[in-house]
């Protein structure tokens, strides 16, 4: 209904021009928005604010020669009204929204997508971690938030392909192999200090003692470097096949899992290298080859390849992204921990000086996760290896109550875990909050149908108005959802679905609490029984988009 809206809207300011009732300028974008407060009406816009110093004009002329000009041909709305300065309120008759009300469950599964990316090819890479040790939380948070996103997109009309990126073919890995190869020799007897800058998790002691139970202790005769390329490759496989099942256990899967060794199998990194030296993008110093990433807003400029000739990670990560574009996707998003924002300028400039757009590549930057029980944090020391798992988590407080509660702030700002009010059955739990509003209507329904009540009736013709300011909002809001997903596309935010639910299950539980359902007049109880059975759908659909399940009985 609002893109319905914002065409008339659009249209008005297009006939006004070609009118000469406005000057034909290019206009820089405006918005078009739900209300804040229900006196304003049900959407207002800006865009005579925006557009006065471009037409010359007082904000409020603008307003009123664009109400003038708007062209309402499906008696969409009831009445318009310009506010303040020269915000348009637009109200929209109430049998507009029963109709928008009536197809909700014809929609059914449906309801919510829209044909925002017509079918163009996007690639989401997220979690990627290197396969040096089991996912911890941070990790879950990046990988709730990139699969959402690629759900909300491939929702709105995109052709979605999901995408891990192992790291398995730089230094890491070799200080993996020694690792467990140290710990491997300890197993055999030998009394040596672990070094710092190894890995101290458990889990390295857990895949020597597999090693040595395997192949016992012929490796303690073998040169170092030959010992630690096996326990490396043989390490890496084994933990990623542990990050693959995780991850599997908390809902997220991949189309592909793409190895770094691949693209220096294929010489990716020497067909980029080429191509930026013969377009000038490369520079020697110091016997260091340099990338000339300051022509494109970074800081300084880049090593692409090292003294001793061996190419950077950044000269990998970029051909990488080329990689991902050589497969035709037309955007690139990629899910990072925030740490990594001084990255993004480099990757961003690389891109440009092969000759893609600015927004090829978009980056979603995560922050931290403070793990809480009961309020109390948890400590967590990535130095001693005691960090604490994804698996360690969904283990106590279950895949629903894990993803719902790492989607409950924006990916920007930090969020605080706190695994005991996760795991309560409670409404200051938020996915029982909204789970629960879901098994309440099916519950109703189900009472509904014993009773041998019809549930889906016609709700346009009923007498029953479902006039009280509480049933408005629950139509209003349940009618919202396709603009919510359009929104959560188009700002790559995720958490605007779960911000939706919560307050939609907020109307429905005061109303719920406030009035009956299945009440003595007939026509009141099919109208509200339609109601809230279009509210079901919306909280399936909204549910299943951040891959936590709708439970019909709690």
């Amino acid at each position: 209904m609002r893109s319905e809206l914002f065409f008339i809207l659009d249209g008005a300011v297009k006939t006004a021009q070609a009118e000469a009732s406005l000057p034909k300028v290019e206009l820089p974008p405006w918005e078009l928005t739900p209300s804040k407060e229900e006196s304003h009406g049900d959407y207002a816009s800006n865009v005579a604010l925006v557009s006065a110093p471009y037409f010359k004009m007082s904000p409020r002329k603008i307003a009123e020669i664009l109400v003038e000009h708007l062209d309402d041909t499906n008696n969409m709305i009831e009445k318009v009204e310009i506010a303040g300065p020269g915000f348009i309120n637009f109200f929209i008759r109430e049998e507009r929204w029963l109709m928008e009300l009536a197809g909700i469950p014809e929609a059914g599964d449906d309801w919510g997508r829209i044909n925002l990316g017509q079918g163009e090819k996007v690639q989401v890479e997220f979690v990627s971690a290197n396969p040096t040790g089991p996912l911890h939380i941070g990790h879950a948070r990046g990988a709730v938030i990139g699969d959402v996103i690629a759900n909300i997109l491939a929702s709105a009309g995109y052709d979605v392909w999901r995408e891990y990126y192992i790291n398995d073919a730089g230094n890491q890995m070799q200080t993996l192999g020694r690792s467990v190869f140290y710990r491997y020799r300890e197993l055999g007897g030998e009394k040596l200090v672990f070094p710092e800058n190894c890995y101290q998790g458990e889990y390295v002691r857990e895949l020597a003692k597999e090693i040595w139970e395997r192949e016992g202790g012929k490796f303690l005769s073998q040169p170092e470097e030959e010992a630690i390329n096996f326990f490396a490759d043989y390490s890496g496989q084994k933990i990623l096949e542990g990050i693959r099942a995780d991850l599997k256990a908390f809902g997220v899967e991949f189309d592909c899992y793409f190895s770094e060794r691949e693209l220096y199998r294929q010489g990716a990194v020497e067909v980029l290298l080429q191509e930026l030296t013969e377009k000038n993008f490369i520079y020697e110093e110091d016997g260091s080859r340099w990338f000339r990433s300051t022509l494109y807003g970074d800081d300084k400029d880049r090593v692409v390849v090292r003294r001793t000739g061996e190419p950077t990670y950044f000269a990998a990560d970029l051909a990488y992204h080329l990689n991902k574009l050589s497969r035709g996707f037309k955007k690139l998003i990629d899910i990072w921990g925030a740490d990594h924002h001084g990255y993004v300028p480099r990757i961003k400039a690389g891109l440009r000086a092969l000759g893609y757009k600015e927004d090829t590549l978009r980056v979603i930057l995560v922050q931290l996760v403070n793990l809480l029980r009961d309020g109390v944090p948890v400590a967590m020391s990535t130095r001693s290896g005691e960090f604490v798992t994804l698996r360690e988590v969904l283990d106590e407080v279950g895949k629903d109550a894990a993803r719902y509660n790492f989607l409950m702030r924006r990916s920007d700002s930090h969020l605080d875990f706190d695994l005991e009010v996760a795991k309560r059955q409670s409404m200051e739990n938020p996915v029982y909050y909204v789970q629960y509003a879901h098994a309440r209507i099916c519950s109703i329904l189900r009472m509904a149908e014993e009773r041998g009540i019809e549930t889906t009736g016609c709700i346009e013709k009923s007498s029953y108005r479902l006039h009280l300011p509480e049933e408005r909002a629950l139509i209003k809001a349940a009618v919202r959802f396709p603009e919510i997903v359009e929104g959560a596309a188009l700002m790559l935010e995720p958490h605007r679905v779960t911000f939706y639910l919560n307050e939609v299950a907020g109307l429905f539980h005061s109303y719920y609490n406030r009035y009956r359902v299945l009440g003595e007049n007939e026509e009141e109880t099919q109208a509200r029984l339609f109601l809230i059975n279009a509210l079901r759908v919306v909280f399936r659909n909204g549910l299943t988009l951040l891959g936590v399940s709708a439970p019909e009985r709690m």
